[in-house]
């Protein structure tokens, strides 16, 4: 089989790939900063449950919670599962995962920030919602590109664990090629689509931390 017709039957896995990683991010940056908010609240209830879900999140491998995800409505609750489900169960475990380690990235990062900026803005009139949206979050922003960036581009290498639930993204497409054709070569075409994919990926947050260099 030729390399043209091999990418070409990985195409519809790149997409896939590409759906999961998009939409990850998509949820799971914004819950994340939600996730982080209750963290570090007052709240003791509060503060103690998002500290047990980090922990979890962050203590359990990503494919079990994967096959949780997954098969957990059919043996904890009998409920039954259809195949679209499991497009479904893939992105919610993916948004969870990642809302924990990304809440934890921004929490270290709001951590970081003087307590006299506050206290300056509180001078100058400025509200806590303002302070935070106007002052802090963009300092916060520049310093934690470095951990995003890393995050994310963990994040497009984890897509290939969406085998485990046997959803079709492109390592199970490059799998299941290699062992019908009995040739390595749609492997080598999957890791050259997972290289350039975070090249690209990379790049672009590159270009975010040199944009963000005015707030030096």
């Amino acid at each position: 089989m030729s390399i043209e017709m091999i990418i070409m039957q990985l195409g519809e896995g790149m997409l896939s790939t590409i759906w999961i990683f998009a939409l990850t991010l998509l949820f799971s940056l914004p819950l994340g900063m939600l996730i982080a908010f209750g963290r570090m609240s007052s709240n003791f209830l509060l503060c103690n449950l998002m500290r047990i879900y980090i922990s979890i999140m962050r203590g359990t491998p990503l494919m079990l919670q994967l096959l949780v995800v997954y098969f957990g409505p059919y043996y904890i609750f009998g409920i039954s599962i259809s195949s679209s489900y499991r497009a479904y169960a893939v992105i919610i475990a993916f948004v969870l995962n990642y809302a924990a380690y990304f809440a934890e990235i921004y929490r270290s990062g709001i951590a970081s920030m003087p307590q006299g900026q506050y206290e300056a803005a509180k001078v100058l009139g400025y509200s806590r919602p303002q302070t935070f949206f106007k002052i802090i979050l963009p300092q916060v922003i520049k310093r934690i590109l470095p951990s995003i960036t890393n995050e994310v581009i963990t994040l497009v290498k984890d897509t290939s664990l969406a085998f485990s639930i046997a959803y079709a993204e492109m390592f199970t497409q490059a799998k299941a090629l290699a062992a019908s054709q009995k040739s390595m070569v749609p492997f080598i075409a999957a890791a050259v689509f997972y290289y350039i994919f975070n090249f690209v990926v990379a790049a672009v947050m590159e270009f975010f931390e040199k944009k963000m260099n005015y707030y030096q």
